[in-house]
């Protein structure tokens, strides 16, 4: 059995892969002033750069678990960021919620799981 952790530092590591699978660490965005769009497009640019960093990409999604600090007033804006950065046919399984977050200008975090090609 192997377990694989990168970026990893003595509370978590960023990834870990096992058995063909990647699991990603619950990622925000870089810019906590931002509003829901472009903490979202942060958000995924940094899930991008992870996924490539394990070897796989966004086709190989498998599970997104999305939360957000106000479900109402931004599941829309993070939706229209989400279905234009999501490849046609590579929709994985996933969850929205609502949660409080760590800091209360974080609006968005999402943690994924993916498979190695």
């Amino acid at each position: 059995m192997s377990i694989q952790r990168q970026l990893t530092n003595e509370r978590m590591s960023q990834i870990v892969s096992h058995n063909g699978i990647v699991y990603l660490a619950g990622q925000v965005g870089d810019d906590f002033d931002a509003g829901i769009e472009q903490q979202t497009r942060d958000v995924l640019a940094n899930i991008e750069r992870l996924l490539d960093l394990a070897g796989t990409d966004k086709q190989h999604l498998l599970s997104a678990t999305i939360y957000l600090n106000d479900i109402e007033a931004h599941f829309a804006g993070m939706n229209a960021v989400w279905d234009q950065w999501l490849p046609k046919g590579a929709a994985p399984a996933r969850a929205t919620v609502e949660a409080k977050m760590a800091k209360p200008s974080i609006l968005v975090e999402i943690s994924i799981v993916a498979a190695l090609p």
